[in-house]
């Protein structure tokens, strides 16, 4: 018995050195590859969650080695751990709209007039975030704006590729905007909202509903720092901010991948830029380009990148990224024109400030009304932290 004991704490203990190696390993590895600008306030707060992001990482990953769990599901689970008690303020039930999970926030104080309704799409790059993620921020927008709020729990990547999750948020808003009534929202005064993949699947189905006759007319899409296209990895953002937590250059274009094709092969040719012909490149240049950025946002180190061709192999994995409900920056003018008012929210050391701005441009160019709000020290991800205690940081609230 005394053996079996001594075996068991040996293995326990090597265990033990074992994983604190990899997680050390993990942590100079991410550390030697990130920069915390010194824009940004209170850098240690980032780093300290920085730090929790990776050991989770890590954590799922020697789960998925030993066959218990994917490491994808570990990072979801922990995720979503955090439950809160019921809201004094609020009405809250999970309901499913189309064979979409929805989670509704209703005000319970009574309202002389109809509400206004938020269609919400959480991030996470299509392949993280869910219901539980983004739960305090939705109760914060139903209580502080008084309005009814519906949080999408569309299907996420790589299980369910492209087109599944604009499938979702599409079906659940069309599903809701049928039936305002039933929930007591002014039909004039509905707005879609998202964040990072969530502003992506906003901007998408803000442009499939826009010349719909036979639904309300959307009053407003929110998007904040939305991912809209996967042209161009190398803007000026990419560039300046390719190792800022929360989100590298790399996992930018890894999670697209993911959405797209459930894997990330290619990732590299879609790094360099080699993965859409030069003729495409060309056709959309007046759109994405970093000549239609302000130069205020090149100064911090920004290089201009030869444009490459690519092959008919790599182009025909990545192809459909020159789809609108993909990437909404590429959508045509005739359907620019038509969105509602907008607003946009963009942070100095996000890779993905550029895309915003593209499509501030795009918006203002074609005669719409664009409220433009940046964070000059946000980061990418600040608004998830708005609430959380002492990690919260000043931008995001």
């Amino acid at each position: 018995m005394a053996v079996v004991l001594t075996v068991l704490v040996l293995f326990l203990a090597g265990f033990l050195a074992a994983f604190i190696l990899l997680v050390i390993g993990a942590i100079n590895f991410d550390f030697s590859n990130s920069e915390i600008p010194p824009g940004v306030n209170q850098p240690a707060k980032l780093r300290i969650i920085h730090i929790i992001l990776i050991c989770t990482a890590v954590v799922g990953k020697i789960l998925e080695n030993f066959g218990i769990c994917t490491q994808v599901s570990f990072v979801r689970y922990m995720q979503g751990r955090k439950t809160l008690g019921a809201d004094p303020k609020l009405f809250i039930k999970d309901l499913w709209f189309e064979k979409v999970p929805v989670r509704i926030y209703q005000p319970k104080a009574p309202s002389a007039s109809q509400r206004r309704g938020v269609v919400f799409f959480h991030g996470g790059g299509w392949v993280f975030g869910s219901l539980e993620t983004h739960e305090e921020l939705c109760r914060f927008f139903a209580r502080e704006s008084e309005s009814v709020v519906v949080s999408v729990g569309y299907r996420l990547a790589p299980e369910h590729k492209y087109p599944a999750a604009y499938e979702d948020c599409l079906n659940a808003t069309q599903h809701f905007l049928q039936h305002l009534q039933h929930y007591g929202v002014d039909p004039a005064r509905v707005t879609v909202c998202g964040d990072s993949a969530g502003g992506n699947l906003a901007a998408a189905v803000s442009q499939t509903l826009a010349g719909r006759s036979d639904l309300p007319r959307l009053r407003a899409q929110i998007l904040i720092y939305p991912g809209l296209q996967a042209l161009d990895f190398n803007l000026p953002s990419y560039q300046q901010n390719r190792g800022v937590p929360l989100l590298f250059r790399e996992r930018a274009a890894f999670y697209m991948l993911q959405y797209l094709n459930g894997n990330a092969i290619k990732m590299e040719e879609v790094l360099e830029g080699s993965h859409i012909p030069t003729d495409i490149k060309l056709k959309y240049k007046k759109w994405v380009s970093p000549d239609n950025i302000p130069e205020e946002f090149k100064v911090r180190g920004y290089k201009p990148r030869v444009i490459l061709d690519c092959t008919t192999e790599v182009f025909e994995t990545v192809k459909r990224f020159c789809e609108p409900t993909l990437c909404p920056l590429l959508a045509e003018d005739a359907i620019i024109q038509q969105l509602p008012e907008s607003f946009i929210l963009t942070c100095e050391y996000d890779v993905l400030r550029d895309d915003g701005l593209l499509y501030k441009k795009r918006l203002e160019d074609n005669g719409v009304r664009v409220t433009w709000y940046h964070l000059e020290d946000g980061f990418h991800g600040i608004i998830n932290s708005f609430n959380s205690d002492w990690l919260s940081f000043p931008a995001g609230k």
